[in-house]
């Protein structure tokens, strides 16, 4: 009695998968008559698609996009560093640096070498920050000009097309 329902469910089910596989085969080949009359038998209707072409790309959207982007980029780059620096600080590699330097050199008369007085935090965290800054200003003009370029190019080719398939949900 308990085996019924579940090979219900279970056919249900298969049933589902089986429809769902057509309709991405159909809307993954637009050009195949086939594929959507099997689809359209699985589901009840056919799936209904739409073939568009990207012709052009705003490139103040894609600067705005871009430049929130590699903002966020820059705070994870910094955070990272920061993070990177303070594990290797607790962990005690600094003083093993400075520890290996000094026997390395060998000599006492020295004031003793300290590898923070040339690669401390502030130093690190200042340049990493210089970088960061850099790479928004580069990363936004570039993105910038490739809009431009595209846009150039979809002029000249016609644009990148694109099939767009409706959803069930």
């Amino acid at each position: 009695m308990t085996e019924r329902p579940k090979q219900k469910l279970g056919g249900r089910i298969g049933g589902v998968i089986s429809a769902a596989g057509d309709e991405m085969r159909a809307n993954a080949n637009p050009h195949s008559e086939e594929d959507a009359k099997r689809a359209a038998t699985a589901t009840g209707r056919r799936p209904r698609r739409a073939r568009l072409r990207l012709t052009r790309v705003d490139p103040w959207s894609v600067m705005k996009t871009s430049f929130l982007l590699s903002v966020a980029l820059g705070i994870v780059t910094i955070v990272a560093v920061f993070i990177v620096w303070s594990v290797l600080g607790m962990a005690g590699v600094w003083e093993s640096v400075n520890s290996m330097v000094d026997d390395v050199i060998g000599d006492n008369s020295t004031t003793d070498f300290e590898v923070e007085n040339y690669l401390g935090i502030t130093r690190i965290m200042g340049f990493t920050m210089l970088v960061a800054v850099i790479d928004v200003v580069l990363l936004t003009a570039i993105a910038t000009l490739m809009a431009f370029l595209y846009n150039m190019a979809a002029a000249l080719l016609g644009g990148v097309e694109l099939t767009l398939a409706e959803d069930d949900n």
